[in-house]
């Protein structure tokens, strides 16, 4: 059992406006993503390497209420608030190559696993009932692709990559513990004391740009 950073999840209040702000910030444009309609949300995306992308995701105004609260946290309060003044760095995921045991082996809540959908992609991927992200997003979201399935293959290269991802959490031991249980050894994470907080350092053709 082995896992990997897949991607980073950056929320915003509508699409447009994250996509308008997150471009000006790394100079290249996001590519088109689609809509979740099990979660009542929609993205872009931007290819960051192989197998690693970064997600911009928001509310989808068009789509029903999904009749659960959407992954991310989306539905909170408090982080609508802060939406309100900007995109943020909400979540991370890590690809698993055997989602059951790794969330079975997880010493943190993750949620039940399930199966979702965006056009003709389809995944597995772990969503606590009440959609918050674990440990303030210290903790990732597990995902599963179909064997020779990624996001990534269908995206064109923009010029970025990833510098690293940094997590703060008053339990770093533990986070590091947590992980090291479901197989994850990626050197571009980083665990340290502090926050909650993420951030995500990226080589963008504008320079390094760091989002938090």
């Amino acid at each position: 059992m082995t896992a990997r950073l897949d991607h980073f999840a950056i929320a915003a209040t509508d699409l447009a406006s994250g996509a308008a702000w997150l471009e000006a910030r790394l100079g290249v444009p996001l590519a088109p993503g689609g809509r979740h309609p099990r979660m009542g949300t929609h993205n872009r995306v931007l290819r960051l390497g192989d197998g690693l992308y970064l997600e911009l995701i928001a509310i989808d105004p068009d789509a029903p209420p999904p009749g659960r609260p959407r992954w991310f946290g989306l539905d909170e309060p408090a982080l609508a608030a802060r939406l309100a003044e900007r995109p943020r760095l909400v979540a991370w995921v890590a690809a698993t190559d055997d989602l059951d045991a790794a969330a079975a082996a997880s010493p943190f809540p993750l949620g039940p696993v399930h199966e979702m959908t965006r056009g003709d992609l389809v995944w597995r991927i772990t969503i606590p009932d009440d959609g918050r992200t674990v440990e303030s997003g210290a903790v990732p979201t597990l995902i599963e692709w179909p064997p020779g399935v990624h996001p990534t293959k269908r995206m064109p290269d923009a010029g970025c990559t990833l510098e690293r991802l940094t997590i703060h959490h008053p339990g770093s031991q533990r986070i590091r513990d947590g992980l090291a249980r479901v197989g994850l050894d990626d050197p571009t994470v980083h665990i340290v004391d502090g926050g909650p907080s993420l951030a995500v350092s990226l080589v963008t053709p504008a320079g390094r740009v760091v989002l938090d």
